[in-house]
């Protein structure tokens, strides 16, 4: 059987009157040229992706936010994901938090069900679910916290999304849950094939991202940034989705790059 790799996209993360704003020059250009209204990353990506997974509220989004976004993927046939977080707006889901396994219990499912009634409103079932941020750092160190999510997803029945390689994947396997593995195409990996911090070690140049994806879907490898080394990644084989992330700078760039790989890759 012929391996399924896909692209998904965390969706929907601005609230009230803020939004994310970093549709490329060239996107805006060609809107402006055709009288088009710049709508922002969101509008631009989705007929794009494959996956979309909507902030709950927690990290971003908000009521508004997370309708609007479903009805832009029920418009462009995109399954929906939750894409929950942190109680942790102000750090944007990505800072350490200090909660307890049982209380993230609560948090996960409280933000998954108001996700999942936004899309019964629009005919709609949960596709998957995702972790935020900081959620798979904190859960490198806490197998309680790991556990909490798995319960939160046997709760909805649905497959998870986890950062290959992680404690979330050997718990979801553990767990007998269905879930996909993901690779981050705009971010470095080190020589344990581990995600590096965008912020101290910066991210991935737009003009590596094809190849970078390319390689990983031929010879199941990345280049280490710490090294310069060859690393295996443990997806030969695998189906695996390849992380968009909407809220940095050149999303369009990082999913057209990754786009051209998937496709020459078939």
């Amino acid at each position: 059987m012929k391996r399924k790799v896909t692209i998904n996209c965390d969706m929907g993360e601005g609230y009230g009157i803020w939004k994310m704003v970093g549709a490329p020059n060239h996107v805006l250009s060609r809107q402006k040229s055709h009288n088009i209204q710049i709508q922002g990353p969101d509008e631009d990506l989705m007929p794009l992706i494959d996956l979309a997974n909507v902030a709950c509220g927690f990290h971003g989004g908000d009521p508004v936010v997370m309708h609007r976004t479903i009805k832009l993927a029920k418009q462009h046939g995109i399954p929906v994901g939750a894409h929950p977080s942190l109680p942790d707006r102000e750090g944007f889901g990505r800072r350490h938090i200090d909660i307890s396994a049982s209380d993230l219990f609560d948090q996960l499912v409280y933000q998954i069900g108001a996700l999942v009634g936004m899309l019964k409103a629009e005919g709609m079932a949960l596709n998957h679910i995702k972790p935020h941020g900081y959620l798979w750092r904190m859960c490198e160190a806490s197998d309680d916290h790991a556990k909490a999510i798995m319960e939160a997803v046997k709760v909805f029945a649905v497959p998870i999304l986890v950062i290959s390689g992680t404690n979330l994947e050997r718990k979801a396997k553990e767990a007998g849950l269905p879930y996909t593995p993901e690779f981050y195409p705009d971010i470095h990996y080190n020589d344990d094939a581990k995600l590096m911090s965008i912020l101290r070690d910066g991210r991935v140049p737009i003009e590596d991202i094809e190849s970078k994806v390319r390689r990983v879907i031929q010879e199941d490898v990345v280049v280490a940034k710490t090294s310069g080394s060859a690393v295996k990644m443990g997806l030969e084989g695998r189906d695996f989705s390849c992380c968009i992330h909407s809220d940095l700078p050149h999303a369009m760039e990082t999913l057209m790059g990754t786009r051209a790989a998937i496709e020459s890759s078939k």
